[in-house]
């Protein structure tokens, strides 16, 4: 029963993440999973991510921003207690271009944990994890649980 209020909790930090960034709403990104293995964020088609309208090939900025939110948030899934985790690095490889017309999923998880600094991996995909669109890695700062949205630096507190 434990891990299913855990979940429960890292799912709903996930989803209230995901709904204070302005651009992910815009773009229709949703949580589909969230759990201490990792977070799967889908991006949904629609004209507005189109690169080429040509071909209908998705922008890479689209993906980058999929990527970088994915990477970020999969935070949740491993910290105790909501942090702001400002992006230090971020490295996405490209393997080959997404297919239009259809969603494009990003998982992410956490694979090392420092005091100052979150080391993240994850993939981009359509039909299977196995076909990725992208390789990415990210490295994350920590600020502290003291460091929320809206709270002036000055007014935190690290414990």
């Amino acid at each position: 029963m434990r891990g299913v209020i855990l979940m429960t909790s890292i799912e709903e930090r996930a989803h209230r993440f995901l709904s204070i960034l302005r651009h992910c709403q815009v773009l229709g990104m949703t949580v589909e999973q969230a759990d201490e293995n990792g977070l799967l964020l889908k991006l949904p088609f629609s004209e507005a991510i189109v690169g080429n309208p040509y071909t209908g090939v998705v922008h890479g900025g689209a993906i980058t921003t999929l990527m970088d939110t994915c990477c970020g948030i999969s935070t949740v899934c491993y910290l105790p207690e909501f942090e702001i985790c400002p992006t230090l690095d971020l490295r996405i490889d490209y393997m080959h271009p997404a297919e239009p017309g259809k969603p494009i999923y990003g998982f992410a998880e956490c694979y090392r944990m420092t005091s100052t600094v979150i080391f993240t991996r994850g993939i981009a995909f359509q039909d299977s994890r196995e076909r990725p669109l992208a390789h990415v890695v990210g490295a994350f700062m920590r600020m502290g649980k003291g460091m929320m949205p809206g709270k002036p630096a000055g007014e935190a507190t690290h414990g």
